[in-house]
């Protein structure tokens, strides 16, 4: 008999239910306050138009998460193979018919309804989930099997590699990823060098290529690479290229510790995409340094899984493990792009993101960890 009360029901740790919903809670709020000058822009001054928007999409950002966590987390490792070449395929589409914005053929618009999303983020789904699979499937007693590593290169490094061909930052984000899953997953050191330098090696051979063959910049997003690494190690006085960040971090040096409180925010009105790519520069700016500590440290609750020995149990942890450096990564590294420490032009963060398919597949992957964990703190 179907038990309605079951299904909405807060399953697994309560407190990821805390973070979830407080995430949510300020998603809303920064969205609103960020996408003030877009709403003049595009809406007549009707910014009620985008906290309206912002409202429904976390509503049904609620659903989906209610919904997922009573999805058996073996349906995950059966159709994790099916999400990946979903991916691919879209990933594909966008390549060669997909819609061209921001110079980067990142989206893919379906027909008659005119829905627009990134395959990019769906690939995401698709990669920390097929990689999971891999190396639960390559444990053994003692640690995880060779041929996991070359089962990732061979299905996984396809994906990647078109992601790639698009945005250098979330390809390099889904290396790391996957090499942070198979370290957690017990593969051999040794190996693990290996491969971390054969990526240094293939990161530094697309740089020199870069700055060594003019003909290479038409590759992808070669040009926007070098680019951005010249303007790093020339202290950000290359014209043109440091606007952005340079306005993000007036924003940060705004915000000092305590912020300048909500809907106070100056910069976002200098900012090309206060509302995404530089959502935690205006978090900082209006809550500070504390505000944005609460941000980062509250997407690396998510990382979790179980302690038996049953196999889908592996794949929980490694799930979770996969999801949770999804939600960390992209924090810390515009900590250290807002900081000077690295170049940088915005990353996508778990909180505050004006979107569908980037909240939509944050919001997937809080349910996949919810329902992960139901079994290991007893529903």
């Amino acid at each position: 008999m179907f038990n309605w009360k079951d299904k909405i029901r807060f399953k697994g740790d309560k407190v990821l239910w805390y973070v979830i919903i407080g995430l949510m809670i300020a998603s809303v709020m920064v969205v609103y306050s960020s996408t003030g000058r877009l709403a003049y822009r595009v809406k007549d001054g009707n910014t009620s138009f985008y906290l309206m928007k912002q409202l429904f999409l976390m509503a049904g950002c609620f659903v989906v998460i209610l919904g997922l966590q009573s999805v058996h987390y073996k349906y995950l490792f059966k159709f994790s193979k099916v999400i990946l070449g979903m991916a691919f395929v879209f990933l594909l589409w966008a390549k060669f018919a997909g819609t061209n914005l921001n110079d980067a053929d990142r989206w893919i618009t379906i027909p008659l309804i005119g829905f627009t999303f990134q395959p990019s983020e769906l690939a995401k789904i698709g990669i920390i989930l097929y990689t999971a699979r891999i190396i639960t499937y390559y444990q053994t007693e003692r640690n995880c099997s060779d041929e996991a590593l070359k089962s990732v290169l061979l299905y996984v490094g396809p994906v990647i590699f078109m992601i790639f061909m698009d945005n250098f930052s979330t390809s390099l984000l889904m290396g790391l990823i996957c090499m942070t899953m198979l370290f957690v997953g017990r593969l051999r050191l040794k190996l693990m060098a290996m491969s971390v330098g054969a990526l240094i090696g293939v990161v530094g051979m697309i740089l020199v290529l870069a700055f060594t063959v003019p003909q290479f910049e038409k590759v992808g997003r070669v040009a926007t690479i070098k680019g951005r690494v010249t303007e790093f190690f020339a202290g950000g006085q290359r014209e043109g290229y440091s606007y952005q960040s340079d306005q993000a971090k007036i924003a940060v040096a705004k915000g000092g510790f305590l912020g300048v409180g909500p809907g106070n925010s100056e910069q976002r009105n200098f900012l090309p995409h206060p509302y995404s790519d530089f959502i935690f520069a205006i978090i900082i700016e209006e809550y500070g340094l504390i505000g944005g500590d609460v941000v980062a440290l509250s997407d690396g609750v998510v990382p979790g899984g179980g302690n038996c020995e049953a196999v889908y149990t592996y794949f929980s942890r490694f799930v979770g493990h996969g999801f949770g450096i999804e939600y960390c990564f992209p924090g810390f590294c515009e900590y250290g792009g807002l900081c000077g420490c690295f170049s940088g032009d915005g990353t996508t963060v778990a909180a505050g993101q004006y979107g569908r398919d980037i909240v939509v597949v944050y919001q997937c992957g809080f349910g996949y960890d919810i329902e992960c964990q139901s079994y290991v703190y007893g529903g």
